[in-house]
């Protein structure tokens, strides 16, 4: 339900929290799909006969499937109505979810996933629009931050109880328990979400715009998902990507400053503060689901974690990501670039701290870094939140909040393919240099206290040997992407200070 100033002024505060509530049960069901996938990917690559970077792909395909629809979420609001749009992708998802968990082959269960994430890619978009519509101005922080503290229910909940449905019965399990949840809020939004009094007219969709930024994207997302296993640009496969992408890009862009009604505006560009926000943006989404790919199979291959286990320390992360909203309203209000700042330091600390570790990894030394990632995206979200869009006028609203949430899923998508290929590379690497030692010719192999208990003159001593050499060199390259993490987060503190509020946001 849009509202103007005047009318979000005088509806009962009563009613608009009603709506609050109702549009983050829809975010919530997406964060919570995304959440749960990560606790059983080690069982489904296991399930499914599955490499590492395969079982990325029901993740990375899911967060582009969403970046390319993301972008249509203001056209479709506008053609359609908010409400529509809402009710259509709740049922979307309910109803994909459902065949994910039915899915009997990767390659059906990543097509449903796409399908999952299509249909997802409006509800957080279109539910910020409401919320922004519905609130005045002066309390878009609180109403953002109330918004977040529902949103981040979906990692509590989904983990806690999907990691336990999981080991007791099977991954597909953590798919259909979606399906309540979706059912609810379907409901929810037929009651409470009303049609918008003047929502302004549908104008035509620009298919040669939507089609190049789809088509760019996708050539990209394919480019670094396949890159490692086909040696990169050694595979004509992945220069034929890198060239589709960069053509698509170059076509859209040229496209949106020549065309009279663009896909997306390029006056969106001339704001200052949205701008630099998107840059921003683009980092935020490369660290926001990252860990959540990386440690549950860091955690079951390397220390033999069960899914609950692993379910508990997600739900940890999300409770550090409530703690956040619970703080970060009182310090946005007092300074926006502080609030950020220290969310995105909190995420280097988290990062860095997980690239000291070794391969003895401790419940609490998980716990406490997932918690302080979980601190460190709550504090950087309402912020970054207000730098974006407090300077943006109400006529460009649902195109910025689509765009936004666009950045911010396809970096998320990319950069979890960079991490795995690092994970992947790094332990090939590691291997080969740390079995060197394992030779007939060693001499240091001779001696009972290097050896230990391995009798490395049997095929089992081997075998043993060679396995906690893999192991150890998966370890550094888990160790090697969180490094990377822990730098992506120093990287975009120096640009916060250039965005400007104004004076009555501060």
């Amino acid at each position: 339900m849009t509202m103007t100033a005047e009318a979000a002024l005088t509806m009962p505060a009563s009613r608009r929290y009603i709506i609050l509530a109702t549009v983050s049960a829809a975010t919530m069901l997406y964060a919570m799909a995304i959440t749960i996938a990560n606790v059983v990917l080690p069982q489904m690559r296991g399930a499914l006969s599955a490499t590492p970077d395969q079982i990325a792909w029901v993740i990375t395909f899911n967060l582009v499937a969403t970046a390319v629809m993301t972008p249509i979420s203001g056209w479709l609001s506008n053609r359609f109505g908010r409400r529509k749009v809402l009710l259509a992708g709740t049922l979307g998802f309910t109803i994909a979810s459902v065949l994910c968990g039915l899915a009997d082959s990767l390659e059906a269960l990543v097509l449903y996933r796409v399908l999952q994430g299509a249909f997802g890619a409006p509800l957080v978009p279109v539910s910020q629009a409401i919320i922004l519509d519905t609130f005045p101005r002066r309390q878009h922080s609180l109403a953002t931050a109330l918004w977040g503290v529902g949103v981040v229910m979906g990692p509590i909940i989904g983990p806690t109880f999907g990691g336990t449905i999981a080991e007791e019965y099977s991954w597909r399990w953590v798919f259909f328990m979606i399906v309540p949840f979706g059912v609810m809020t379907f409901a929810a939004i037929w009651m409470f979400i009303k049609r918008r009094p003047n929502r302004p007219p549908g104008r035509p969709l620009d298919w040669m715009g939507f089609l190049a930024l789809a088509a760019a994207l996708a050539a990209f997302q394919l480019m670094f998902d396949r890159g490692e296993r086909n040696s990169w640009f050694e595979s004509p496969e992945t220069i034929i990507e890198c060239t589709a992408g960069f053509l698509a890009a170059y076509i859209f862009l040229v496209h949106i400053g020549t065309a009279k009604r663009p896909f997306i505006s390029p006056k969106l560009f001339l704001n200052r503060n949205y701008s630099l926000g998107l840059v921003l943006a683009f980092m935020f989404g490369m660290l926001n689901f990252v860990p959540l790919v990386l440690m549950p199979s860091m955690l079951q291959d390397l220390r033999g974690y069960p899914d609950s286990t692993i379910g508990i320390l997600l739900a940890i992360r999300g409770a550090g990501n409530l703690l956040s909203f619970l703080l970060v309203i009182r310090l946005a209000q007092w300074s926006v670039h502080t609030a950020l700042t220290v969310g995105f330091l909190c995420q280097a600390v988290s990062g860095y701290a997980i690239a000291q570790y070794d391969i003895n990894l401790t419940y609490f030394g998980m716990a406490w870094t997932g918690a302080l990632q979980g601190l460190g995206i709550g504090m950087s979200w309402v912020p970054l939140t207000l730098i974006m869009f407090s300077t943006v006028r109400p006529e460009f609203l649902d195109d910025a909040s689509a765009v936004f949430h666009m950045f911010r899923n396809f970096s998320s998508s990319l950069f979890i393919s960079i991490c795995v290929a690092v994970v992947i590379r790094s332990t090939y690497i590691n291997s080969v240099e740390l079995g060197i030692p394992l030779s007939e010719f060693s001499k240091i192999l001779t001696l009972p206290w290097v050896t230990g208990s391995l009798d490395l003159g049997t095929v089992k001593g081997l075998s043993a040997a060679s396995a906690e050499v893999k192991r150890q060199a998966a370890m550094i390259g888990y160790i090697n992407a969180f490094r990377l993490y822990a730098i992506i987060a120093i990287l975009p503190i120096p640009l916060i200070w250039l965005a400007r509020m104004p004076k009555q946001d501060g």
